[in-house]
This record gives C-alpha cells, structure tokens and sequence, in this order.
C-alpha cells in the first residue's frame, strides 16, 4: 500500500534523515528497530529481579496497586452500556459512560501488577477477564469522538468502520503494555488470548491507522494539537510490541515511519519556546505524549533516533514550571484547571528534563517526588505506571524545592508570568496572556490577567466544568467559562469578545525597568466594535503591588455598558475603598483599590460541578467596575497591610 504523506522540515524526520523519502525512511527504521520482545523498555514479569518480593520495581506502588486490587478481586466489573453511550445523543452527557470506561481499564491495569507482583496465576484469571472485556467491547472509541452519527445518524459505533481516537489508542497502548508485561505467563495459562489482542488491536487500531490517511488529528505540517501525539504514541507502542510475526517486519516498519511523519506535524508546530496554547493541564497528554512516544523510539532503535536535541523540545520541558504560581496552583489556560490533579507523570518529566540537561525543569519533577510513597499512579495509564515503577533515577530522586523564575515571557503564546522574586511564590504574581480567540481549547479571554497572593490565585480564571457534547460544538460558547464576561477583560459598549482567530491582542509589547515588569496590550481587535482600548499589567516590585489600567483612546460619547470585569475566589467584601478579598487556603488577605466615585457590585456565581468545586469551592464572585463615559479605569492589588502581617 502506497501512501503519500507531507515530509515536514525542521522534525524528527529531517533531523535523522533528512530528505530522504518515506519508503527509504521505513527500510532504515526495518533495520534499526530491535526484536518486538525487546521494544519496550520495562522488564516483563519473568524478570524476578524486578518484580519479585525485593524486586527493583518501586514496591511502594506495587503493594497500593496490588492491595486495592485485592480490595475489587470478585466484584462485578465496571460495565459501560450502549444506553450511556447512547446519552452524549440524547442530553449531551459523556461523563457516565466515560467513567465507567476508564474504572475498567484501571481495575485491569491494577490486576496486571498485582500478576507481575505476587506471580500468583490467580491473578492471571483476573488480567484475562479485563482483556476478554475490552476485546468484547464493541468499540474502544470515545462516544463524544466518534463519527457513526455524522456519517449515518447511528447513536451508536459502527463495528464495521472503527473510529481511531485517544480511547482506541488507549485500550490499543494498554493491550500492548499487558502483553511485554505478562505475555509468557498469558501463554502458558491461557494459550490464545495474545492472538486475540493482535487481532482486536490491528482491526481497531492499526489497520485503520494504515488505511486512512484523513484523521483530523493528524493535522497539518506546523499546526496540530494534542490528539496527534497522543494517538501516535500508542500506535507506536502496538506496532513495537503487536507486531511481532516476522512477516509483519516491513509492516511494522511502515506503520512506524507514518508515526514519525505524523508526529513531526506536532513536533514542528512547537513555538521556538516551547509554549502550548492548550495550557499547562494539557501538555502532560501533548508535549508530554511526544516526549514519551520519542522516548520509546530512541529505546527501539538502540539510540539511532534521537529527537531530544531539537530546540523546541528542549523548551517544552520547561513549560510545566514556567507557568507554576506556587504550591499546587498552576496558571490555567484553556481548558484546564488551576489545580489540576497532583497525579502527572512527574517521572517522565523528569526524564526529559534530564535527558535535554534542564536542571530547574527536572528539579520541579522531583518537588513532587516523597521517597516511600507511590512512584506512579494508576490513573496516568498502565504504560506511564510500568515507566515511573521502573526509573531508577526517579525512584532514586529526592524531593527538591520548584524552580519559581522570577520572570517568564512567552512570546509565541503572548503570556507574561512575573513574582516578587525568583525561588518563592511569597507575595503577589501577575499572570497576563495575549493571543487570540481561536487558540486550541479557546477561551475567550484576549487580555485576561490572574493574580496569585503566596502562590494561591485571587483574581482567577475559573478554567472549565465537565465535558458535555456542547463543549466542543457550535454552543461552546454558551458555557459560561468561555466566555470573556467571565474572565478578566472588560465588556467593551456591552459587547463581549468574539470567537475566531483574528479575534487577537496587537501591539502587544513588554517592558522592564528597575521596579518592575509590565505588558501593554491594544485589546480592540477581540471586540466587534471597540477601537482604541488598551491595558497595561503590571507587576511592581519596589512597590509590591499589581496594576491593571485600562484606556480608552478614542472616547464614544453617548456609549454606556462598558465594565472593568474581575473574577475572584475567596470571601469577597466591597467597601468605599474597594474590595478585601480573603484568599483561598489561608493566604493572605488582599485588597483591590480603584476610583473611589466608582459603585462597584458584586455577583455570586454557585459552582456545583465537580471540577469547578474541587478547585474553588462553592462559589466564584465576579466584581464588575462601570465605566459610564469614561475612558480609563485603574485597578490596584496589593496584600492588605492592616490587616496581614508580612513575615519578610
């Protein structure tokens, strides 16, 4: 099967082999790739030196593992059905069955190392009931992502035409994972499931990644996003393991040079400073993905492709703690959470961080590595789990303190993240982002700000609730978290900002001097019709204070509806002066300053959904600022000094 695929410059591919075409691509990769038993780098389980009782495997995480496994040995198993899937149809829900999903896959992925841990067949009986599941499943696929209802109105998957999306390339990465793991007491016990996972996966997976070359996450040379490497890197890990048939030698080959192609898609539209426009929650299944599926391939080809010195995946390792605010906050663009889950696969970071020579980027890994408890979680896959349990140098790391640069400018993403002072979150940070309006998991939020006191955000973005089918249909924007009158910009003439990529910051420009840093913005262009509105952010040091002013340069008499908008969490009181907020988690009590003529109200929005409430609590307020017919607005932040005590 021939097939003509776009070679990228500047990717891996051009890095190990320049111009050379797809076909002589794949007969360098057929002579460079190791025997299939040998492809993943974690010892199987007859490796007793690893997996037995003194084992080198962390036997921290297998004896959590293998405890709740035996906690849920005998239950029924998580059963998601065509009336869940069947729902995303009928109210919009995902979640239901989702869940139901993931609780499968994850009792099977504790059942296997509890196998390799204890050598117990019992425990075999228990990784065949999971793998029999999963391969009766009808179909792997992600209701929300599958095409059967666009193509033929079907509620339901279409068996016969499988949908390659993250969830098939999950079930497909963990089969194969299972099988390096527990392949020869599989056979030795039950004689034909192995051949049962080669047949599902290749139906499901890589048959339809050979035969279609149209998947919308492949993307365009320069311009994809997370599902590319995502998808990629658990066909790399089926090929690598699966097809281990030598008739399936030149196959396998080709499947793994498409991957390579495919992925410089994404690796080549990383910004020369390793920025993700998806935020920080989503480059652990983007960047991260691509990090990890090189990884593999530097394993699989004994060092012969090594991806690691390009620059823009050099920078990305940094990406994590560059937008790091303090503790567990992290600065939230898109879609994702201000305190995401403390379940990463901080392993593989640390990895690459050491891999690329990044010091402060593998010194913020270890921050979250404590000796004596869990290498890994169940929760990142059964592959990340098998890769933390098994890094020596990450089950050797120590705990170190986060790296908290004083300063970080992103240019290709627009967003400024300035503290106090480099190594501590004591005090206030300013977060401010450009961009536009059509970046990947888009909010509408050209010009928002956050400010953390102490490392714990004040003035917030709320981030997103869970995912329904509207989230990412033509109603996204009805969601409130995506609208700019829920983030920190203003409402210009009533008007909030649009949609769309050239819906985006101009003249955007920053500037340092002895006190501090700040970011000029002309905001106009996310509006319909609001020429001439700028603000400028800015983080004083001397001063110890944060800044927001707002311009209008061209006055428009008459004009009415035009508000100072702030989002912020903790126990909120307005007064004459402005408003006291008391942060979050005990940080200390801030104050927010603005013209005293000014009436300013506040609104309470209830949070109920789990996402938001883990975060934030109960509640969010939304302080809104008129402007009437005036043209400029100046917001002051700063620790409430009479009634906080600074320890410095």
């Amino acid at each position: 099967m021939e097939h003509t695929v776009a070679g990228s410059r500047g990717g891996v591919r051009a890095l190990i082999w320049g111009d050379l075409p797809l076909p002589d691509v794949e007969a360098a990769l057929a002579r460079m790739l190791v025997d299939p038993a040998e492809a993943l780098p974690v010892p199987s389980a007859a490796d007793r030196a690893a997996w037995g009782a003194s084992g080198t495997a962390d036997p921290t995480t297998r004896a959590l593992v293998t405890a709740e496994a035996e906690a849920e040995r005998g239950t029924p198993w998580p059963q998601p059905l065509a009336s869940g899937a069947a729902r995303l149809h009928l109210d919009g829900d995902r979640d239901g069955w989702e869940q139901l999903a993931f609780a499968r896959q994850r009792r099977l992925s504790r059942a296997a190392i509890a196998a390799a841990t204890t050598a117990d067949v019992r425990w075999l009986a228990e990784v065949l009931d999971g793998i029999w599941l999963l391969c009766e499943q009808s179909s792997w696929c992600w209701p929300a992502h599958d095409d059967a209802f666009a193509r033929g109105g079907s509620v339901l998957p279409d068996v016969d035409t499988p949908f390659l999306d993250l969830g098939s390339g999950e079930v497909a990465g963990q089969l194969a994972w299972i099988d390096h793991l527990l392949g020869r007491e599989l056979d030795a016990r039950y004689p034909g499931i192995r051949a049962r996972i080669r047949r599902e996966v290749r139906l499901r997976v890589l048959g339809p990644f050979l035969e279609r070359r149209d998947w919308h996450w492949l993307g365009e040379p320069g311009d994809a996003h997370n599902w590319n490497p995502w998808i990629h890197g658990n066909v790399l890990v089926a090929a690598l393991r699966l097809m281990d048939d030598p008739a399936d030698a030149a196959e396998r080959a080709r499947i793994i040079a498409l991957v390579v192609d495919g992925m410089d898609r994404y690796v080549t539209s990383l910004p020369a400073d390793g920025a993700i426009d998806e935020g920080y929650a989503y480059w652990w299944n983007g960047a991260c993905r691509a990090l990890e599926a090189l990884e593999l391939l530097l394993h699989a080809t004994r060092g012969g492709v090594d991806a690691f010195p390009l620059p823009a995946l050099r920078e990305t390792v940094a990406f994590p703690h560059r937008m790091h605010l303090g503790g567990a906050w992290y600065l939230n663009l898109a879609d994702g959470q201000a305190r995401p889950p403390a379940e990463q696969p901080w392993h593989a970071l640390h990895r690459a961080a050491t891999r690329v020579g990044d010091a402060d980027a593998a010194a913020h890994a270890a921050s979250h590595r404590r000796p004596g408890t869990p290498a890994a979680s169940v929760h990142e896959g059964l592959g990340r789990l098998l890769m933390g349990m098994t890094d020596a140098a990450w089950l050797a790391a120590t705990e170190a303190h986060a790296p908290l640069p004083a300063e970080v400018w992103l240019p290709s993403t627009q967003v400024l993240v300035a503290r106090e002072r480099a190594g501590s979150a004591h005090g206030l940070t300013l977060a401010v982002k450009g961009g536009h309006n059509g970046e990947n998991h888009n909010h509408n939020d050209v010009g928002s700000f956050v400010v953390a006191v102490d490392g714990v955000p004040v003035v917030v973005d709320a981030g997103r609730p869970t995912y329904t089918k509207d989230t990412f249909g033509p109603r996204r924007y009805d969601i409130w978290t995506m609208q700019s009158g829920w983030h920190n910009v203003p409402v210009i003439d009533g008007g909030e900002q649009l949609s769309g990529r050239e819906h985006a910051a101009t003249a955007v420009d920053v500037a340092r001097d002895a006190a501090g840093v700040e970011m000029f913005l002309e905001l106009s262009g996310a509006y319909r019709d609001a020429a001439g509105w700028s603000r400028t952010a800015r983080l004083d040091r001397a001063a110890r204070t944060v800044t927001i002013r707002d311009v209008r340069a061209t006055p428009r008499p008459g004009a009415t509806g035009s508000e100072v908008r702030m989002l912020v969490a903790g126990e909120v009181e307005l007064d004459d002066d402005g408003a006291v907020i008391r942060p979050l988690e005990g940080a200390r009590i801030v104050r927010l300053r603005w013209n005293p003529k000014v009436t300013a109200t506040a609104t309470v929005r209830p949070l109920d959904d789990p996402l938001l409430t883990d975060v934030w609590g109960h509640r969010l307020t939304r302080i809104d600022l008129p402007l009437g017919n005036g043209t400029e607005a100046t917001v002051t932040i700063e620790l409430d000094h009479a009634s906080t005590e600074d320890p410095r």
